[in-house]
């Protein structure tokens, strides 16, 4: 079982959902981005995405845009993400690497896969990678036992369903918000109906991304989500801080702890699960 799996698992026992969160490495700082997220870690989060900066970041809002820009105009690089997960994941937390595949190409994929196993990490979210176009990470991630978590989507027909699904390990991500990333004020009708179709065709966890921003929007996944995935929010507090380090780490422990609330709440469908 891997960490991730395990994660998910010790969350079912426990009678809720994971918490997902996420933020690039490298921002604003490689050693402050390190912070931030043991600091996530510590307050509540079962499982970390660490972004890798890109320099076209075609599926993102303006938020995550804006904090990628940041790190690669720090100097961030793979080399630096495949250190902040060596320290994030000595934590003990599930860590995995969300990043675009162009980078993953350029770095080398049986090398990328090497070095993100050395350095304790769990595996990928490819979020423009789909399993039919996935040969050579599927052979590597294979050879090195780490996790693949393709995406699906409301306008994923139940064949597509099927085929993405079987090819992911650890969880399934449901990007249940047509378009960009970034946080909303409500979540989407669309999730619901996502999950139950796609829990049709897998046995596997199944995390919702949908722009959550509080602990009320997590507790509301959390009824029929086994995953709780926060991106933009995270983001938004370090952004909002302005250089300020310590108001950015009280701000990320205070929204990861209103979160972990969140995915906590007894729902009537997560209690009969």
């Amino acid at each position: 079982m891997t960490a991730v799996e395990e994660a998910f698992a010790r969350a079912r026992a426990e009678d809720r959902a994971a918490l997902v969160g996420y933020l690039p490495a490298g921002f604003p700082t490689v050693d402050a981005s390190v912070r931030a997220l043991r600091t996530m870690a510590e307050a509540g989060c079962d499982v970390l995405e660490i972004g890798l900066p890109y320099s076209d970041p075609v599926m993102d809002g303006p938020t995550i845009q804006a904090a990628a820009q940041q790190a690669l105009e720090a100097g961030t690089r793979t080399a630096d993400v495949l250190r902040v997960v060596e320290e994030v994941a000595a934590t003990g937390v599930a860590t995995l690497v969300m990043t675009y595949w162009n980078p993953v190409e350029r770095y080398g994929v049986e090398r990328f896969a090497a070095d993100l196993a050395n350095a304790g990490g769990s595996g990928l979210i490819t979020p423009d990678l789909t399993p039919d176009e996935a040969g050579p990470w599927l052979e590597a991630s294979a050879a090195h036992d780490l996790d693949r978590v393709f995406l699906v989507a409301p306008s994923s027909t139940e064949e597509r369903l099927r085929y993405t699904t079987g090819h992911c390990s650890g969880f399934v991500y449901a990007a249940a918000v047509m378009g960009v990333t970034g946080a909303r004020t409500s979540t989407s009708a669309l999730a619901g109906p996502l999950v139950e179709r796609t829990r049709a065709v897998t046995d596997l966890p199944i995390g919702v991304g949908i722009g959550v921003s509080d602990g009320a929007q997590a507790a509301e996944l959390a009824a029929y989500a086994d995953g709780v995935i926060v991106g933009s929010a995270f983001v938004r507090r370090v952004l909002d801080a302005r250089g300020d380090e310590s108001r950015a780490l009280a701000d990320l422990r205070a929204l990861t702890e209103d979160l972990a609330g969140g995915v906590r709440t007894a729902a009537p469908e997560r209690a009969g699960a």
